[in-house]
């Protein structure tokens, strides 16, 4: 058996990896032989969802994952039994069945999520600690006490979304190492034998239904009651940097969610940065501005609908690398996830931090673009004069700021001082010009503020730019 060590019991690790074990133990085909993981999930922390114990109990760590969206422009709604669990292990009543892990040599893999403010260093954590000391500490005690058992390091591959996350949980292991004055054999060991796998997840998870007539739907799909059921869109993306032996212990392909290992995790990151995000960062300002509350309502409306696809395929899906035929492959699902019905994903939450966001996702396909055509792209340059637009509109009010649109009024969550910089109608030439905003002077790419302002004028005056 490869057995799996897994930090955390949350809807999004057993909708994705858990999935993704279960799938390879039942497969069976030409190029691949049923597997035999087996995941022992470990609760991360002795407070968090304490009802969950019993309920893994009650039913023998089994569950169903329901795949809700649209594939190929169909709308599918698929149940799958998931039995990869083996065990679930509360470390801080049963610490000996949680420890014994480390001196078993089926242990290969260890996969945490921890959210993103999970991989942190704490100067404080003791090395007899337990119960309130951070996941990479708990790692360290772990990977310490495998060590002094002999036995050979593991692939480890956390899936918080961060930058480098695998590269952020070793910083903090050696620091552990330092911090508690290790031995020098156990750095050598952790540098040499374990592999710190830098990762990208992409799967949304909505979890366990939130209202009734769902949750009914839903039991008569799998035709049970299950309390630990969770709710997934389709797609799923791990990409894994490529170390070691890795190939031996995680297949790659399309099972339950698709797996690639790479030598270059960036080209994954960009994609889904440029292709995913950035699609929704240029389209909610003008979605919200013209009525709609989701992307799903987005996607069903000709103009936006229109407007979207346009962009990507003119604008980013050519600025992402130089196999446009991948990148094309990867905006068509992204294209099916934005038109999934199932999924609520509302535009007042992604617009959250929408100045940081343009920056980080959309200003880089504007910036590979104006390089190429010496010009503005056209299609990113209205998605900003919405967004201007939008901002331009914001007002104090007594919880906060928020933009008065023509059916209704809107919370804007942002930084502060850009915020307040908008509600004092502050220049906009000046917030364009601003490196401290944007990394750069945005008004020296020729035609830009005076595109952007005549634009939010004539949104103002009722125009649809679309």
């Amino acid at each position: 058996m490869i057995k799996v060590l897994q930090y955390g019991e949350g809807n999004f690790l057993r909708a994705f990896a858990d999935a993704y074990f279960h799938t390879l133990n039942r497969e069976d085909t030409p190029n691949h032989e049923g597997g035999d993981y087996g995941v022992y999930v470990i609760k991360p922390t002795p407070s968090k969802k304490a009802g969950q114990t019993a309920l893994f109990e009650k039913q023998q760590n089994r569950y169903h994952v329901i795949l809700r969206g649209c594939e190929g422009g169909s709308t599918v709604e698929t149940a799958n039994r998931v039995e990869a669990i083996r065990a679930f292990i509360n470390p801080f009543e049963d610490h000996g069945a949680y420890i014994a892990l480390a001196g078993d040599p089926e242990l290969k893999l260890v996969i945490s999520n921890t959210t993103e403010a999970g991989i942190c260093f704490n100067a404080d954590d003791r090395i007899d600690g337990f119960h309130s000391i951070s996941y990479p500490a708990k790692l360290t005690q772990f990977l310490f006490a495998r060590y002094c058992a002999g036995l050979d390091g593991l692939y480890i591959l956390p899936a918080e979304l961060i930058d480098g996350n695998a590269d952020a949980l070793k910083d903090c292991v050696d620091r552990y190492i330092g911090l508690w004055h290790l031995p020098e054999g156990f750095k050598r060991w952790n540098d040499e034998k374990n592999f710190y796998c830098n990762t990208l997840v992409d799967r949304i998870v909505s979890g366990y239904p939130a209202d009734g007539q769902t949750k009914v739907h839903l039991e008569k799909l799998i035709g049970a009651s299950d309390g630990l059921m969770t709710v997934a869109e389709p797609f799923g993306l791990w990409a894994i940097e490529k170390k070691g032996n890795i190939s031996d212990y995680i297949k790659e392909g399309i099972h339950d969610i698709e797996v690639v290992l790479t030598d270059d995790i960036g080209y994954y990151k960009k994609r889904k940065v440029r292709v995913l995000n950035g699609s929704h960062t240029n389209l909610v300002p003008a979605g919200l501005m013209l009525g709609m509350e989701t992307v799903y309502d987005c996607m069903t409306d000709e103009r936006l609908s229109a407007f979207a696809e346009e962009t990507l395929k003119n604008e980013i899906i050519p600025y992402v690398s130089s196999d446009t035929a991948a990148t094309e492959a990867f905006a068509e699902s992204v294209k099916d996830r934005f038109r999934n019905p199932f999924l609520n994903h509302l535009l007042v939450s992604i617009a959250l931090n929408s100045i940081s966001k343009w920056k980080a996702r959309v200003l880089p396909s504007f910036r590979d673009y104006y390089a190429e055509h010496g010009e503005i792209a056209p299609r990113l340059t209205v998605g900003f004069s919405y967004l201007m637009a939008l901002y331009s509109g914001i007002e104090r009010t007594a919880d906060g700021y928020a933009v008065r649109l023509a059916d209704r009024a809107i919370e804007i969550k942002d930084e502060a001082a850009y915020l307040e910089y908008f509600a004092e109608r502050n220049p906009l030439r000046a917030f364009l010009a601003d490196e401290r905003v944007w990394g750069e002077d945005l008004t020296r790419y020729e035609g830009f503020y005076e595109a952007v302002a005549a634009n939010i004028e004539k949104i103002k005056n009722g125009a649809c730019l679309l």
